[in-house]
């Protein structure tokens, strides 16, 4: 792993409430026992920015990439690529899992293309993590509008400390600025992903 990351450190932060995993048996037999699996249904991810994808109610399967996208259309989409399992959804793109390398990949459908996304499964939670927190923590100060100038540098300061902190251990996941983490902390660094019931809303939206 990447990352040191476990469930009990997700869970100080979020609560056991806030953590959506995936069992074992939503993973087609060959991939079911891969680190990457076994994070995802041991760890688990910080609900709200990232969602994880629900198992089919009939056969309690992920569904492969070929059965969401058409992968052989897609822009350098590597071979055996159909066959990863679709393990969530994050900003415009599905995100499966290579289960040979580990790695993770985004997958937009409306541009034809698959993109590495992480390295393995323990950065996806842990970009997931930090990215969470800062939307569930953040603050304003709500005075005039030279605070809500600070406000906004420092907001502007924490996100570009996630992709700092994060691409030193893996590149990939803030490697440019097209990649749906780095629009993710862009939209965040413009207020655009506070929730209502964040300190972060309140202030900014009374």
């Amino acid at each position: 792993m990447l990352f040191d990351v476990s469930r009990s450190q997700v869970a100080d932060i979020f609560g056991k409430d806030r953590i959506a995993t995936l069992p074992a048996s939503a993973f087609p037999p060959a991939t079911a026992n891969t680190e990457g699996a076994r994070l995802l249904e041991r760890v688990g991810i910080a609900t709200g920015t990232l969602w994880l994808r629900e198992p089919d109610e009939d056969t309690g399967r992920l569904p492969l990439l070929h059965d969401v996208v058409n992968a052989e259309h897609f822009v350098d989409a590597p071979v055996g690529a159909g066959e990863w399992p679709v393990v969530g959804w994050l900003l415009n793109a599905h995100l499966a899992l290579d289960p040979v390398s580990g790695k993770v990949y985004a997958v937009d459908n409306d541009d034809e293309i698959i993109q590495e996304l992480h390295t393995d499964v323990s950065s996806l939670v842990h970009v997931t993590v930090q990215v969470q927190r800062l939307l569930e923590e953040f603050t304003f100060s709500g005075g005039n509008d030279g605070d809500e100038e600070a406000d906004f540098e420092r907001l502007k300061r924490e996100t570009e400390r996630i992709r700092h902190d994060t691409s030193s251990v893996d590149p990939l996941p803030f490697e440019h600025d097209e990649t749906v983490w780095w629009v993710v902390c862009d939209e965040l660094a413009a207020g655009q992903r506070f929730r209502g019931d964040s300190p972060g809303a309140r202030s900014l939206y009374g």
